[in-house]
């Protein structure tokens, strides 16, 4: 059997047996979110309801809806899929001007109902999948709307929340009568603000009510949630195909390493002379790129609070553009050497009133960007700096 249908054959027996019993629970005189009277907040959490449509998800007998009529002014839906949870709300309160008690499911209901100003349910989502039930909360509430959900935490066996989306073996218990099995989403808080943040919701807070006994292992979950605004479509200004985009950009990093003995060049394997660097890695911080390049190429160590960068250089090769961020690290540690499999070795420290021929052009246009009166020549690149003090010119054009 589905599970929701385990659980709603579960709640009709429960309301089946209170019926038996005639049992209606007295209308609060506060908005309790949990089993427990003086836990927690009151019905202050959903704001001013005045005047306001608020639906009750899973109302059972219907004293919370009516509550919030009476004492809020409030005009609440209570929702409920159990028939004999229905039967004992509309039987105890039928005459109650402000309060409607629908018997149905949530989400078939919210597909054809006009949006609500606010949304509850207090221990009752729990019985239902929430891929399900969010977005159809998410289309029945009009954007900035409050949603509160009281959900089980920790059971009376001690057992805390799954850590995947997966129901999982309840018992509802009764006084008189052999518990109820039920299958419920007892689901960590982070899984509970994943899925809201997933079907439209922001979780403003998510606080843990423990019992007033410290020996009652039972904790629930209070989650305040607000249904975001509709994000408007996105508009394209041409037709979007299903192939990815020709690469039109390259983006890398150079560093100098200067010491007593000039700076460090090494050779590539094509034969020009250049300074350690490559290409900035998805998710990659500029800094971290350099210090990643630097123990790649050279076996240098160095931190990213090391490294200051100068500037991005931009310019186009070959139709693609080309920006290069570069960075002087001043401190370090270790020897430069060859490393396996790399395509630059060979390094080597060169004064710098006697820099080598045959310099690769993104590493000319760095060293000409952090000292313009070094004797370089190499093709333009637009310049913008990053360091303070490095000097503001907008074009390298090294020796004309």
């Amino acid at each position: 059997m589905p599970v929701e249908d385990i659980n709603t054959q579960a709640w009709k027996v429960y309301g089946r047996r209170q019926l038996a019993r005639a049992y209606a629970p007295p209308i609060p005189d506060r908005m309790s979110w949990t089993p427990w009277e003086g836990v927690g907040p009151g019905a202050e959490v959903l704001g001013d309801i005045t005047g306001r449509r608020v639906l009750d998800i899973g109302s059972g007998a219907g004293h919370h809806a009516v509550h919030l009529v009476r004492a809020h002014g409030a005009r609440v839906t209570g929702i409920e899929l159990s028939p004999t949870q229905h039967e004992r709300a509309t039987s105890a309160h039928a005459d109650v001007q402000g309060v409607q008690f629908t018997q149905g499911d949530v989400a078939e209901y919210l597909a054809g109902a006009d949006p609500f100003d606010a949304a509850y349910a207090i221990g009752t989502l729990a019985f239902i999948d929430p891929r399900r039930a969010l977005p159809a909360l998410c289309d029945g509430l009009r954007a900035g709307a409050p949603l509160i959900l009281s959900l089980l935490h920790t059971d009376l066996h001690g057992h805390g929340p799954a850590t995947e989306v997966a129901p999982r073996e309840q018992m509802i218990l009764l006084r008189d009568d052999p518990p109820l099995p039920t299958l419920m989403w007892i689901l960590a808080p982070q899984l509970w603000k994943d899925l809201l943040t997933e079907y439209g919701f922001r979780v403003e807070t998510i606080d843990l009510l423990h019992h007033l006994d410290e020996n009652v292992p039972v904790i629930q979950q209070l989650i305040r949630a607000r249904r975001l605004p509709d994000r408007p479509a996105r508009v394209s200004s041409r037709p979007r195909g299903t192939r990815a985009p020709v690469a039109h950009a390259a983006v890398g990093v150079g560093a100098i390493i200067l010491s007593e003995r000039g700076i460090l060049l090494g050779r590539h394997r094509r034969g020009t002379l250049e300074l350690p660097g490559g290409a900035v890695e998805a998710g990659e911080s500029f800094e971290a790129a350099v210090v990643r390049e630097l123990g790649e190429e050279t076996g240098l160590i160095a931190h990213p609070g090391d490294v200051r960068l100068l500037g991005t250089l931009v310019d186009h090769v070959e139709g693609v553009l080309r920006i290069t961020v570069g960075a002087l690290v001043p401190t370090w540690r270790g020897q430069p050497a060859t490393q396996p499999d790399e395509s630059v070795g060979d390094w080597a420290w060169h004064p710098l009133d006697q820099l080598p021929d045959g310099l690769f052009v993104c590493s000319a246009q760095i060293l000409t960007a952090w000292r313009a009166d070094l004797a370089i020549d190499h093709t333009p690149a637009h310049f913008t700096p990053f360091a303070h003090g490095t000097p503001a010119v907008t074009t390298m054009d090294g020796l004309a």
